[in-house]
């Protein structure tokens, strides 16, 4: 084995082991003091990006770094289909709205995104990479790479979409009068992925159910439909 590779693996295994380290801190900082805002992807973002900036370390290479992590997301994500199956039969006798909502919350997101993006900074790849921004983080990295984005600022505009559904949408939600579990589900599953699932799963299964299931649709729609809505853009931009 020569030294380079015993060089990477130690640099994987080290940012594998301070990641890990650092979010259980937060996550039983979380569980201790039961704040909402003390959400560990958070304080651990907050504590991991001033330490590769210190020591001049670049977001690819860390990303690199910790693709087992990553791969974990895929299995998490299948995991959450188990309170979708709990609520399957009054799922089926709405699905129709629901794939029609989530189709057009999905289709107006991207435009959306992509659009003001374009006109505020006329950089393609920082427009692509911001209008991928409500689906999982293996989705998003892998369209980005199809659309010729960045993958740096598709990952983290993701992770901030997930925290920001997490720590503002139920209250939100409430807020402007938005109660039902189904709404609020949808809401946050199709806004937030699986880091707002997994936030809001904790109010009940129903919420789990529904937010799952907008999850799951809103990133097939995505994958199927975002390269047709960006290359068209491009033409009228």
């Amino acid at each position: 084995m020569n030294d380079n590779l015993i060089s990477e693996i130690s640099f994987m295994l080290f940012f594998i082991i301070v990641t890990l380290v650092v979010y259980q801190a937060y996550a039983q900082l979380q569980k201790l003091c039961q704040k909402p805002w003390l959400n560990p992807m958070l304080l651990s973002i907050l504590t991991l990006i001033p330490m590769l900036v210190f020591f001049n370390i670049p977001f690819d290479q860390y990303y690199q770094a910790t693709a087992p992590l990553n791969g974990l997301l895929e299995p998490a994500v299948v995991a959450l289909g188990f309170p979708l199956y709990q609520h399957i039969q009054t799922i089926k006798k709405q699905w129709r709205q629901i794939v029609m909502l989530l189709f057009m919350g999905a289709i107006i997101t991207i435009a959306i995104s992509f659009c003001v993006t374009i006109y505020a900074t006329n950089q393609y790849e920082l427009a692509v990479s911001l209008s991928l921004k409500s689906v999982t983080t293996p989705i998003g990295i892998a369209l980005t790479e199809q659309l010729q984005g960045n993958n740096s600022i598709t990952a983290f505009a993701i992770i901030l979409a997930g925290l920001f559904g997490a720590l503002l949408g139920p209250p939100w939600l409430a807020f402007i009068n938005v109660t039902s579990p189904k709404a609020q589900g949808l809401a946050i599953g199709a806004a937030s992925h699986a880091l707002g699932t997994a936030t809001i799963s904790s109010i009940s299964y129903e919420h789990a159910a529904y937010s799952s299931l907008a999850l799951i649709i809103s990133a097939v729609i995505t994958s199927i439909f975002s390269p047709m809505i960006i290359n068209t853009l491009v033409h009228f931009l």
